[in-house]
């Protein structure tokens, strides 16, 4: 004798159809999540695709890598903190921006809070350099991960002209490599 499975025995009343229920819910969300993906890619790659997917080797839009575990967002800038952190608006799905401060990952830049007059100089410059960088538009972010200090995100940042604002900044004497842990000096 064989057995054939049956949905009957979800329709049972002291169930109360709710697997049933559950399920169709379920059906139609991967219908509808489909449709909405289909439609919205196009129109939200523009505003960020020339920012970041001239460079070959980046990583795309979030909106064309639909599955992709390091997505990339766009951001509008707010204001600059100091070296390594900024403030801005991202775009983490469409409709739903999330404002934050973003710390750019694995530099260390002087302190605008500084112990001797040479780190407040430096810390004034790196300021003034990321401020630069940012202007250039097509700001955005990935790998993006909690910081170590609550209340912001440490993330790699890009912009239209910059394809690594860290790597620039370290470049340009701006900042130097940090992996966490403490941080060094920058006095004397």
């Amino acid at each position: 004798m064989s057995h054939r499975p049956s949905t009957a025995g979800l329709a049972h009343p002291h169930r109360g159809n709710a697997l049933v229920l559950a399920g169709a819910m379920f059906a139609l969300g991967i219908l509808a999540g489909a449709t909405v993906r289909q439609t919205a890619a196009p129109q939200m790659a523009a505003p960020v695709a020339p920012a970041v997917a001239d460079t070959p080797g980046r990583p795309q839009p979030f909106a064309a890598q639909r599955l992709d575990p390091q997505p990339v967002y766009p951001a509008d800038v707010l204001r600059v903190i100091d070296g390594d952190t900024f403030e801005a608006r991202v775009r983490v799905w469409p409709g739903l921006d999330v404002d934050t401060k973003v710390r750019l990952r694995g530099i260390d830049a002087p302190e605008l809070h500084a112990r001797c007059a040479d780190e407040k100089i430096k810390a004034e410059a790196a300021r003034t350099a990321l401020e630069t960088i940012l202007a250039d538009g097509g700001v955005a972010v990935w790998q993006v991960g909690v910081d170590k200090y609550g209340g912001r995100v440490d993330a790699r940042v890009s912009t239209r002209g910059t394809a690594d604002v860290s790597a620039a900044l370290l470049s340009g004497g701006f900042a130097r490599s940090y992996n966490g842990g403490r941080r060094g000096a920058w006095c004397g």
